[in-house]
């Protein structure tokens, strides 16, 4: 689905990590792991078309990026927006129906199914302000699933979540990627990536390691702040 070829990650024409080349493939589900600067949130805007490559080629097998579900990082949402949880995955559905066209009965019965099957559907009239931080994601991970998209885009996305609700969160991720959905998710907690990830990317300033878990996660050293590549 995706190859890069050489590619830099950076901005303001400074490098945050080395040379990356590999490719995504279709139906894939791959863990982004590094220490902090390493560029894994640069990876993910830029594959976007946030940010443009310092260097190399990005190349979709579709011609253009692909139809993108993307989750930011927590700290990146507006919290205060006066909305509720319903509007918000309603918002999800925009690809489908059309920016201004109005709701029909089939696609408000499909945003009720998605909040449902995130355990919020008695909430769903709340605003979005008083939410927890689990149930704020929940209602984020209901808008990833009714938008449907061929590529599904998650950075870190169990920050600020207790253990049962990233269980419930990692379940979700797996029957995306079940279902046939290419999933790249940025993560730091190591015993999820070895537990769910068949694919990982390390991203480093001196090396970037790409491939199968057992191949990259050996490689992968984190100590205190720091991160250790291997050779």
């Amino acid at each position: 689905m995706i190859e890069l070829q050489h590619v830099v990650l950076g901005y303001q024409g400074k490098a945050v990590a080395s040379p990356l080349s590999g490719k995504f493939c279709a139906g894939s589900m791959t863990a982004v792991i590094g220490a902090n600067g390493t560029g894994k949130s640069t990876l993910l805007k830029t594959l976007l078309g946030f940010h443009v490559p310092l260097m190399g080629k990005i190349t979709f097998t579709t011609g253009t990026t692909p139809r993108t579900a993307w989750l930011p990082q927590l700290a990146e949402m507006d919290r205060q927006f006066p909305a509720t949880i319903y509007d918000v995955v309603s918002m999800g559905n925009w690809p489908a129906r059309g920016i201004f066209t109005s709701l029909t009965h089939r696609h408000r019965q499909h945003v009720m199914e998605v909040i449902d099957r995130v355990g919020l559907s008695e909430m769903c009239k709340q605003p979005i302000e008083i939410l927890s931080g689990g149930q704020f994601q929940r209602m984020l991970f209901a808008r990833l699933l009714i938008q449907n998209a061929p590529l599904v885009l998650l950075d870190e996305p169990f920050t600020g979540v207790d253990t049962q609700t990233t269980q419930f969160l990692m379940t979700l991720i797996r029957q995306m990627h079940e279902s046939g959905q290419t999933v790249i998710t940025v993560l730091h907690d190591n015993e999820l990536v070895e537990r769910f990830f068949p694919e990982v990317l390390l991203l480093g300033p001196e090396a970037c390691h790409w491939g199968p878990i057992q191949q990259v996660l050996p490689r992968y050293h984190p100590t205190g702040r720091s991160l250790v590549l291997t050779s």
